[in-house]
Formats: structure tokens, C-alpha cells, sequence
């Protein structure tokens, strides 16, 4: 037994030695090409950094902390709003200027294209609406875009989302202390799984919560298939999940649409011609887009409530006016706008998308700079969500200032530069709506429902994924004792 195990260390240790020298052989043939090419073309200014390396750590470390565009302030006050530096073993130009920010996401499939490491396409798959180019990303968006558009967020979204969000959030007794992060998780794979896929059960929905834990841990890990790595038991989750969403579609074309439900699985069948693997890949980019997004959004906003008194008594008492309702009606929902400035507020300064990774499709020419072809482009969406000069004591969670008329124009987060929580152009998410009504029913019934206090200090971070480095541990106490 002891000699099996250092023989498969000893196997592990020099199979990660072997992929380690030959991914560093090949970054530095790449780099060597780069620089060759990159004395060729006036890119914007920017530094070297380590040898091989460049500023990956440098990038990494402000991105895992709790204000992740630190690395990106120090360049700009250096170089300016757009500069050159090496990150990913390739030359890459970062920007915190909003206008070629939104000019980049406007030329997604013209000028540029998106590029994420390895793990993370394995992972989401090959045939998913995140990571396809050209007319099929463009057939995969309408078809997303389609199956949450307005009317059907009003008939076949708002009624589910509040059933979901009274059955999971009304168990807890009085001084019951929680992780909201995990409830949080938990809620919106509720969420997802149920409008999705049509399903419903406890046991299901614990497993899933789990699956899809494991999943996003390894979206941007190493990717080495052996045992112990974040990658492989994230491609483990992945099968699982899929073999799930084979199992549904199997039942349906045998039992019929009363298995699926109303579930996006269900109308996609029923309405779209998809090759089985292109659909599983397709709902496994809604639940990864869906989850992340919401889950997050949903444990920031309390958090930052939770520090602001203010903000969290006028939202409670915006609140409170509704919970005489059986159901809250579309009507209920418009009317809540505190609640909106509140979900603003929190998605500028905690919002997922913190930077998007493009790729030059050929010589780009923008001002007086020409980005060559294959070139890193990253528009560092947070820098400008952070930026003194944009918003006024930009590092506040201040959600009155969405109520000023000055901030009205930036306000617009489908056309804004200046604020861009879902993206831009033709990748930009197709469920923000979804995702905004969810947070706000889940804000609703659990401020009228409970309150709380914070046991441990908790901060932000936003490396592997957006999270509270200590869960939000929180003790509840019902309204109603």
C-alpha cells in the first residue's frame, strides 16, 4: 500500500514537472514571437514585467483581493487608460477607458473575438453560447435572448421565481445561524435548475448546489485531469450534470412535455432543431451564467446593506408595503425602486463581470495605436465602475446616487460606457432581466421575513470566482417573534 502510494506520487510529481517545462518551452516560443512582432506595431505603452511570467501574479493578486482593478490603477497612473503589459505568457493590452472599452464589446465578432483559458471551455463546452464565435454564437444568443425576453419574465417567470423563493427561504427558525453564501448558492440553483429543467426535488437540488460548486472552482484552474486538482473534479461535475440533462431530455421525448414542465429545456425541444450535445452545452451555459451572476448579486447586496443602516432601513420599508400581497404582481415589482438603486449599487461595486478577455482577429487601429492580430485585449470593466473620476466617492456603496439626474445616462446598462455589469454588443446576457427580477424577489422575501446580524468579519474577492472569503455568517431572527 505505502509503496503504491509514492509510486503514483512519484508519477504525479513528474507528469506535473513534464507539463510545467513543456507549457513554459511553449510560452516561451510564443513570447519570443510576440516580441518579435510586437516591435513591429505601435501598441500602447506599457511594461514587460518578470520574464515569461509578465504581470500574471501581479494581475492575479488584485484580482483575488477585495478590490480587484489595484493592479490596473497602478498602470493607468503610469501609462494612461489604456496600456500594454504581459499577462497569460502573451502581450496583451488592458484598458479602464470606457469608450474603447465599449468599442471593443460593439466589434465582438468583427474585430475581436472572446479567448478564455483552456479549463474554462472544457468546462462550459464547446458548443456553448459563452465561448462560440461567429453565426452560431449569434443563433445560440437570439435563441437565449428568446426564451427570457420580457413577456415571458411576466408569465412564465414571476409566479415560479416566488414559489421557489418561499419554499427555500421560509424554513429558518429564530436564531438560526447560516453561511448566506451557501444559501445563496443554493437559492438560485433552486432558481435555475427549476426554470431550466424543469425540476423540483429537495435531494436534486442539493446535488446540483454541490455539482455546480465544484464546477465553478474549476473554470479557471490549471487544467491537470489527475485526482486532487480543482480541474478534474470539476470535469467530473460536469458529466454528471450532463448525464442529468440527458436523463431529462430522454424522459421527455418518451413521457412528453408534462416531465419537463415549463421549463427552458422543455420549450427548447419543443421550438429550436439542436443536436442533443449543443443543447446540453447550451443549458449548461445558462446555469453557470444564471448561477453566478444571481447568486452573487443576491449575497453582495446584503452584505453591503447590512454595513449601510440607512440603505437598509429605506429598503426594508419600500418592502414592507408589499408584503400584504399574496403574490407580488409585475406591477409590485416596477414599482420597487429603491430596490433597483440598491441592485445598481451592487453590481458596480461588486459586480461578476470585473473584466472580460478578447482577442485581436486581425491588426486592429485605434487613435494613434495598432493592436496586431492574436493579440490579449481585456477591458477591465471594474476599473471603470471604480473610478473616482466617473462616480463620486466611487469605493461607497452609495445606491442614492442611481436617483441623481447626472447619473441617469450612466444608468443605462444596456448602451452605458460607464457601467456595464452584463457586458456589451453581441455577448451582452441574454438573462440580465431574469437575473435582476430574481434578485429583487429574493431581497424582498428575505428582508420581510428576517433579520440578522453579522458573527465574523467578512471581505470580498474575486479569485477563482466572486465570493465572501468567510461565507457571511449570519444569525437570523424571524420578523414575526
Amino acid at each position: 500500500m505505502v509503496g503504491d502510494f509514492f509510486t503514483a506520487s512519484s508519477l504525479l510529481l513528474i507528469s506535473t514537472t513534464l507539463l510545467v517545462i513543456c507549457f513554459l518551452a511553449k510560452l516561451i516560443r510564443r513570447r519570443n514571437k510576440v516580441v518579435i512582432r510586437r516591435s513591429t506595431y505601435k501598441l500602447p505603452p506599457g511594461r514587460r514585467g518578470w520574464p515569461i511570467v509578465g504581470d500574471s501574479f501581479s494581475w492575479y493578486n488584485a484580482v483575488a483581493s477585495s478590490h480587484p482593478p489595484h493592479f490596473v490603477e497602478q498602470q493607468v497612473k503610469r501609462f494612461g487608460k489604456i496600456f500594454s503589459c504581459s499577462l497569460f505568457g502573451k502581450w496583451s493590452v488592458v484598458s479602464a477607458d470606457p469608450t474603447f472599452n465599449r468599442f471593443v464589446m460593439q466589434n465582438e465578432g468583427k474585430l475581436f473575438q472572446s479567448s478564455y483559458p483552456k479549463s474554462f471551455k472544457d468546462l462550459v463546452g464547446k458548443n456553448g453560447v459563452i465561448t462560440v464565435h461567429g453565426e452560431q454564437q449569434r443563433k445560440l444568443h437570439r435563441i437565449a435572448s428568446n426564451m427570457m425576453r420580457l413577456e415571458k419574465l411576466k408569465f412564465n417567470f414571476l409566479e415560479n421565481v416566488q414559489m421557489v423563493m418561499t419554499q427555500t427561504l421560509s424554513n429558518f427558525p429564530s436564531n438560526q445561524v447560516i453561511l448566506l453564501q451557501d444559501v445563496c448558492r443554493k437559492v438560485s440553483i433552486n432558481l435555475m435548475v427549476n426554470q431550466l429543467l424543469g425540476v423540483s426535488s429537495e435531494s436534486e437540488i442539493d446535488e446540483m448546489t454541490q455539482l455546480f460548486s465544484d464546477f465553478v472552482d474549476g473554470c479557471l484552474s490549471v487544467p491537470i485531469n489527475f485526482r486532487g486538482f480543482a480541474y478534474h473534479t470539476a470535469m467530473k461535475a460536469r458529466g454528471k450534470i450532463i448525464t442529468k440533462i440527458n436523463r431529462i431530455m430522454q424522459n421527455y421525448r418518451e413521457q412528453g412535455a408534462t416531465e419537463v414542465g415549463n421549463g427552458v429545456l422543455g420549450r427548447l425541444l419543443e421550438e429550436e432543431s439542436l443536436p442533443d450535445e449543443a443543447v446540453a452545452d447550451f443549458i449548461i451555459n445558462l446555469l453557470f451564467a444564471g448561477n453566478e451572476t444571481t447568486a452573487k448579486t443576491m449575497l453582495f447586496a446584503v452584505y453591503f446593506l447590512t454595513h449601510c443602516p440607512r440603505a437598509m432601513k429605506q429598503l426594508v420599508d419600500e418592502q414592507d408595503k408589499f408584503v400584504a400581497e399574496e403574490m407580488l404582481t409585475w406591477q409590485d415589482y416596477k414599482a420597487m425602486s429603491f430596490t433597483q438603486c440598491v441592485i445598481d449599487e451592487t453590481l458596480r461595486l461588486g459586480g461578476i463581470a470585473i473584466w472580460l478577455m478578447r482577442e485581436a482577429k486581425e491588426d486592429v487601429e485605434y487613435q494613434d495605436y495598432i493592436i496586431p492580430k492574436g493579440c490579449f485585449v481585456v477591458p477591465f470593466l471594474s476599473a471603470v465602475h471604480l473610478d473616482e473620476n466617473v462616480y463620486n466617492e466611487a469605493l461607497t456603496f452609495n445606491p442614492w446616487r442611481w436617483m441623481d439626474l447626472e447619473n441617469q445616462e450612466k444608468r443605462n446598462w444596456r448602451s452605458s460606457s460607464f457601467f456595464a455589469p452584463f457586458g456589451g454588443g453581441a455577448r451582452f446576457c441574454p438573462g440580465a432581466d431574469l437575473a435582476r427580477l430574481q434578485i429583487t424577489l429574493f431581497l424582498h422575501y428575505f428582508v420581510t421575513t428576517y433579520r440578522w446580524t453579522q458573527l465574523k468579519e467578512d471581505r470580498m474577492s474575486f479569485f477563482p470566482s466572486a465570493r465572501l472569503v468567510n461565507g457571511f455568517q449570519i444569525c437570523l431572527t424571524r420578523r414575526s417573534t
